[in-house]
């Protein structure tokens, strides 16, 4: 992930922070969620000379990578503990 993709990754997640608030993702429709998101990724693609279209996509993508690397990192962290004694397994 570039420096340029981490920026606009996380002014999404910043907005998402502040417009969904406590709402439950697994209990509320995706199209909701993109619905309130869509203000944010229209800035970005005027920003970016884009359609909104492709910031979607690109954010989809981006949270995907964050998301997958984000369990690299636990599974990692829980497998050293695992490995060192810090936790007892079964």
């Amino acid at each position: 992930m570039t420096a340029e993709d981490k920026a606009m990754l996380d002014k999404i997640n910043a907005y998402a922070d502040k417009v969904l608030g406590d709402i439950d993702p697994q209990k509320t429709r995706v199209s909701f969620q993109l619905q309130k998101l869509q203000p944010i990724m229209e800035e970005i693609a005027k920003e970016k000379g884009v359609e909104m279209e492709e910031i979607f996509i690109k954010y989809m993508d981006l949270a995907s990578e964050a998301a997958v690397e984000t369990e690299r990192k636990f599974q990692s962290t829980v497998g050293n503990m695992t490995k060192y004694g810090d936790i007892d397994t079964f």
